[in-house]
């Protein structure tokens, strides 16, 4: 069983809720409570997809998320009371690291929901910040350049950033939380399974 003890209060410390579930299913099952009769949005995430949380959530709330709804459902998901989604990276000193193509999944955790969620599987800690910088473009951008079939040479070669500059390049921004931003609910729900890029 992994140790979240050192990033659960690293988390805390910096103003983050946090929950810890042996299982994604144990987690689905929180959220799925836990988020009732409200708008939510979903931001890019394998993480969220291999949880089925669109399909359990969209049963008692109105989703918003442009991989199941289409394009047009990114700017109703910044507009929801409720954003969910995941990391690249999480250091267990505490700071949440997205990078992103588009830019709606990164600016959905930074301002206007009531409440976010980070949803972390245990493959996405590192020991450090700098770590966890490093998987995020090393390690997790390659594998979504693959997943959408991007001509970059990331996508091409699956090991590394060659901090390209492809025109089908995804990694056009990075978010990093270093504490929870001010006058919105975030949650970080870790759990002990492998989940997503």
């Amino acid at each position: 069983m992994t140790d979240f003890t050192t990033v659960q209060k690293n988390l805390t410390d910096r103003g983050f809720a946090v929950k810890v579930f042996a299982t994604g299913a144990e987690a689905a099952a929180y959220l799925n409570g836990a988020i009732d009769g409200t708008s939510v949005g979903i931001g890019g995430s394998v993480t969220v997809q291999e949880l089925g949380l669109h399909e359990l959530l969209a049963a008692h709330n109105q989703v918003h998320w442009h991989w199941a709804n289409g394009p047009t459902a990114r700017t109703a998901a910044m507009n929801a009371q409720v954003y969910i989604t995941s990391v690249n990276g999480l250091a267990e000193t505490g700071e949440l690291i997205n990078i992103d193509g588009a830019g709606n999944r990164v600016a959905g955790t930074l301002f206007g929901h009531q409440k976010v969620y980070f949803v972390v599987g245990r493959n996405k800690l590192a020991p450090t910040y700098e770590q966890a910088l490093w998987r995020a473009r090393n390690i997790a951008a390659p594998k979504n350049a693959q997943r959408l079939n991007c001509k970059t040479p990331c996508a091409a070669k699956g090991d590394r950033c060659y901090d390209c500059k492809s025109p089908g390049r995804i990694c056009r921004g990075l978010v990093v939380l270093w504490e929870a931003m001010m006058d919105m609910e975030m949650e970080v729900v870790l759990v002990d399974e492998d989940l997503g890029y």
